[in-house]
């Protein structure tokens, strides 16, 4: 008789709740960039607008928010907006961290499955853990240390 024995793994994920204040000035800077971006997207269909801000380690930031379609899925979420401008101008290496805002999510917004993947390839360019920042129309905002955090079982290929 043949016995397979189970191996047991435990998942843990690691995140901060906090008020917006107890941010350090500099992702206060990226969480109201993103804020900002949030007022100019175009979400006519869902109404749900989001805006997202990169910052490099240089201290650039640049933003990008959803941008919706008729067509449905030809629109794009704020966070791939962002990513595959800054990733256009080669600079993926050099981001440091993101948040994402929505002015309508009673909580702080988190970023869908496709998003979650993106960050996770372009954050192994980085080769560092980005700071994460999500927040919505709540008191509080997640902060997150490495896109592993949100998304550990990432899809992973390699071209040989």
């Amino acid at each position: 008789m043949i016995y397979f024995e189970l191996m047991r793994h435990e998942l843990r994920i690691v995140y901060e709740e906090l008020l917006p204040e107890e941010l350090e000035e500099e992702d206060k800077r990226l969480l109201k960039a993103a804020k900002a971006a949030a007022a100019h997207a175009y979400a006519p269909y869902s109404g749900f607008p989001v805006g997202a801000a990169v910052r490099l380690t240089d201290g650039r930031i640049f933003t990008g928010n959803n941008q919706e379609n008729a067509a449905f899925p030809s629109g794009l979420c704020a966070e791939r907006t962002v990513l595959f401008y800054v990733g256009s101008q080669a600079l993926m290496t050099e981001i440091d961290a993101l948040a994402v805002f929505a002015p309508k999510s009673p909580t702080p917004v988190m970023p869908c499955g496709a998003c979650r993947q993106v960050m996770h390839e372009y954050q192994s360019h980085a080769h560092r853990p980005w700071v994460l920042i999500f927040a919505g129309a709540s008191k509080t905002v997640y902060r997150f240390i490495g896109v592993e955090n949100l998304l550990p079982f990432a899809f992973l290929w390699r071209p040989s």
